[in-house]
């Protein structure tokens, strides 16, 4: 087995295990360094923390409509998620937070996410566009990575180990819920919830040609930056039967998604390295 498929099996374990703790407040001990992450989505917020040998030991996530296109428009109450789940971290963890990682869509402002976290009352630890996060927790050589988030679709470039191309698209799960919400004749509200249910496998025909679209946008990106694998991430990857059309649209390449997705952004900023965000 190859270094890059132990990788992938290590996150992949790392993500079901997040989906096992994601939310319990039952408390743990942190015997070692840690580090944290807060992903500011335009569906949700999520905090990670992780230990030493980059274990998730607390992830909390509260569905939120705090940002649009990569812009905070609820910005009082993005802070107040932040705070709520820190606090839900550090009483679970028996921790003091002071350091956070961040991330931003490619080409978007990344102060949008800094101010949050500032304004909540805590520190920097690092700043990292979300597809390269991902990119560099698999320790990617070669490859391309999409990050199809609520809002926007990331798409980063590695070749030879370093990261060579970004780019960000005004396309998501967004959208999704709006073509859900209408054919179905709902509310986009009442269509987000259906995206996540069981019952989103039943609305395959109705949104794929939205995914489709999506990857036209990938392969423009991709033109003179040719990769064998393209791995899939963020939460509107859970919808089912992304990986098949990606196949259809991609056959020469491999296409690689990881076990769960929607948490796979949030583990990769908390484990960005960065000696600013390692606590005691």
């Amino acid at each position: 087995m190859n270094i890059l498929n132990t990788r992938v099996e290590f996150v992949n374990a790392q993500l079901k295990k997040i989906e096992e703790i994601i939310n319990s407040e039952e408390p743990v001990q942190i015997k070692s360094d840690f580090k944290v992450g807060v992903d500011l989505g335009t569906s949700n917020v999520v905090v990670m923390v992780i230990d030493s040998e980059g274990i998730p030991v607390a992830a909390f996530l509260e569905w939120a409509d705090v940002v649009r296109d990569g812009i905070v428009f609820d910005f009082w109450n993005a802070v107040r998620i932040v705070k709520s789940l820190i606090s839900k971290a550090e009483r679970k963890c028996n921790i003091s937070i002071k350091y956070i990682s961040t991330s931003y869509p490619p080409g978007t402002d990344p102060y949008t996410s800094i101010n949050v976290i500032k304004s909540a009352g805590f520190e920097i630890g690092n700043v990292v566009d979300e597809p390269s996060s991902f990119a560099t927790l698999l320790n990617l050589f070669d490859g391309a990575v999409v990050d199809i988030g609520g809002g926007t679709t990331g798409i980063s470039v590695v070749k030879n180990g370093k990261i060579i191309y970004t780019a960000d698209e005004p396309t998501g799960g967004k959208h999704v819920s709006l073509t859900i919400a209408g054919n179905q004749k709902i509310t986009l509200e009442e269509a987000d919830i259906i995206k996540r249910s069981e019952r989103a496998a039943d609305l395959k025909a109705i949104v794929f040609p939205v995914f489709e679209k999506m990857t036209d946008i990938v392969s423009k990106h991709l033109i003179g930056n040719d990769v064998e694998k393209i791995f899939l991430t963020g939460g509107t990857c859970c919808f089912p039967g992304i990986k098949e059309i990606f196949m259809r649209e991609f056959p020469d390449k491999e296409i690689i998604l990881p076990y769960n997705p929607l948490y796979s952004t949030p583990f990769s900023i908390a484990s960005y390295k960065n000696h600013l965000d390692i606590e005691k």
